[in-house]
């Protein structure tokens, strides 16, 4: 029987071949070396993942569960930034929960990340990553893709908030992630696409959103 590491690891490395659209196998020293650099931990329903200030010096591969992103303003709002879930409708950028600028630059995190449900997330150090990029062209691979999605992500965001009002985000949300809206709380949908709850249900009615 395989060990619950290299199930997991799999998992993960089918996402980054589909994300990649090439086939990319891993030999066995590889492996041994990744389970070597992962850890595991659990956190519970409402629990606090990494606090904001606090420097994110490693990436949280999220294995079950579902979390979430978020920062908040000089007036107290409360805003979504992503949400994090490892399902068949999960992409990269839903599998690693971190704030890459802060892991990057090794500067505060401006986010906060808390589990909406009880999550399993596997850890991996900065150092240990570096590691593996200098050592392994795969692992360099991967993290070069997954800083471009990155970058892709924050500019779509902005770009969307700026140009596009409500019922144009959401008919975009409906086409990309309809699922979310079974997936986490309403007015955390709300906050992610920048409207009120009561604005995030007139536009589901609108839309006969079940």
């Amino acid at each position: 029987m395989k060990p619950i590491k290299y199930i997991f690891l799999v998992m993960i490395m089918n996402k980054y071949l589909e994300f990649l659209n090439q086939n990319i196998t891993l030999s066995s020293d590889e492996v041994q070396l990744l389970n070597n650099n992962l850890n595991q931990k659990h956190f519970q329903k409402g629990e606090t993942i990494h606090h904001c200030e606090h420097i994110h010096d490693g990436i949280y591969f999220i294995e079950s569960g579902t979390a979430r992103g978020y920062y908040i303003d000089e007036n107290g709002k409360d805003t979504t930034w992503y949400i994090y879930f490892n399902d068949e409708n999960s992409h990269l950028t839903n599998l690693v929960v971190f704030d890459y600028d802060s892991y990057l630059n090794q500067t505060p995190s401006k986010l906060h990340f808390e589990a909406l449900s009880d999550c399993s997330v596997w850890i991996m150090k900065k150092k240990d990553i570096e590691y593996l990029c200098s050592q392994y062209l795969k692992w360099s691979e991967f993290m070069r893709r997954s800083s471009d999605m990155a970058y892709s992500l924050v500019h779509q965001k902005y770009f969307t908030q700026l140009v596009q009002n409500a019922e144009e985000r959401f008919a975009e949300f409906l086409i990309k992630t309809p699922y979310l809206l079974h997936k986490v709380p309403q007015y955390h949908i709300a906050s992610y696409l920048g409207i009120t709850p009561q604005h995030l249900s007139r536009l589901k009615k609108i839309n006969k959103c079940k």
